[in-house]
């Protein structure tokens, strides 16, 4: 058995306990050599022979997919497959496999995190005290804000505990929204448009698709009430970031915390000028136990797979 692994977190030169058990069921494992989600036209002659793919942030198209000549099985480290062509997939019977949940408690950390920073514009004020600036702006609490959350999956749940541990109002859109649950635990179910129009801070945990990409859109922004704080830590393309940029200046927008960008890396934003922006680089799930976790996950999928046995994280096309 051959499988490439590009998931950066993979080092030849780190022996973690799932590269030991990948080492041990394959014959051969090929590194991510450039220390990057890859391009097609790199990705294409690493896959050739390979029976098994432990695939990073590259986008696997249909022209690589295409190119494969014996893979089997695309495991994703990490739950989004938004740069997965699934129906290119399928249509070569290759199965694809993801780790739902394995990064949420980390994920949400950061949410709540940037949260915080933009409230308080902590980023601004570290920068102007080591420069010896003794700048006390009024930020906001989170105390009795409400927070709105768009996506309630195993992420947003646990964006959801740690506002109400703020004693934070929370109310949640998905489109596949478990009423039941959410009333359980203290969550408002409300639509779209009311998650946009009513809440304080916007947190967002959807995957990006073609229903969703610019799903924050400029009208979107305008609706929210002045002053309201955006959080993105899933996905970029969900924010039109160009029209939160002149939302953010005009001061309707009360701040941006972002993890996730339209162009990753991004280059020259404009975004960066502000203050009242927050940037991390994608590093949501980079925590010790998150990458662990999504490790240990992702090889199990894949030789689950490869084994001919039932993976319970294989995903369903249609």
């Amino acid at each position: 058995m051959k499988v490439l692994v590009t998931a950066t977190s993979f080092k030849p030169d780190n022996p973690t306990p799932a590269l030991q058990q990948l080492q041990q069921f394959a014959d051969e494992v090929v590194y991510n050599p450039v220390g990057r989600p890859l391009t097609e036209d790199e990705l294409i002659p690493l896959l050739q022979g390979c029976d098994g793919y432990i695939a990073g942030l590259d986008f696997v198209t249909e022209k690589v997919i295409r190119a494969c000549d014996r893979l089997k099985v695309i495991s994703r480290y990490g739950a989004g497959v938004d740069r997965v062509d699934l129906k290119a997939a399928a249509q070569y019977d290759i199965t694809v496999c993801n780790t739902p949940g394995a990064n949420a408690q980390a994920v949400a950390d950061l949410a709540l995190g940037l949260m915080l920073s933009a409230a308080r514009r902590l980023p601004m004020l570290d920068e102007k005290t080591r420069d010896g600036q003794w700048v006390r702006s009024t930020g906001i609490e989170l105390y009795g804000k409400t927070l709105g959350i768009l996506g309630l999956g195993a992420i947003g749940k646990s964006v959801a505990k740690r506002g109400q541990g703020f004693d934070m109002r929370v109310m949640a859109y998905d489109p596949f929204l478990n009423e039941e649950y959410a009333l359980q635990h203290d969550i408002q179910p409300a639509s779209f448009n009311q998650v946009v129009e009513n809440c304080d801070i916007i947190s967002l945990h959807l995957p990006l698709n073609d229903e969703t990409r610019h799903i924050i859109s400029r009208e979107v922004m305008e609706r929210m009430k002045p002053g309201t704080i955006l959080i993105n830590s899933a996905r970029g393309g969900l924010i039109d970031e160009a029209a939160a940029y002149e939302l953010l200046k005009s001061g309707h927008l009360g701040g941006l915390g972002l993890d996730a960008y339209e162009q990753e890396p991004p280059t020259a934003s404009p975004l960066f000028e502000l203050d009242n922006v927050i940037c991390t680089p994608h590093t949501g799930s980079h925590t010790r136990e998150a990458t662990a976790a999504m490790a240990k996950m992702s090889v199990e999928n894949l030789i689950q797979v490869l084994k001919g046995e039932p993976c319970p994280h294989a995903l369903k096309v249609g």
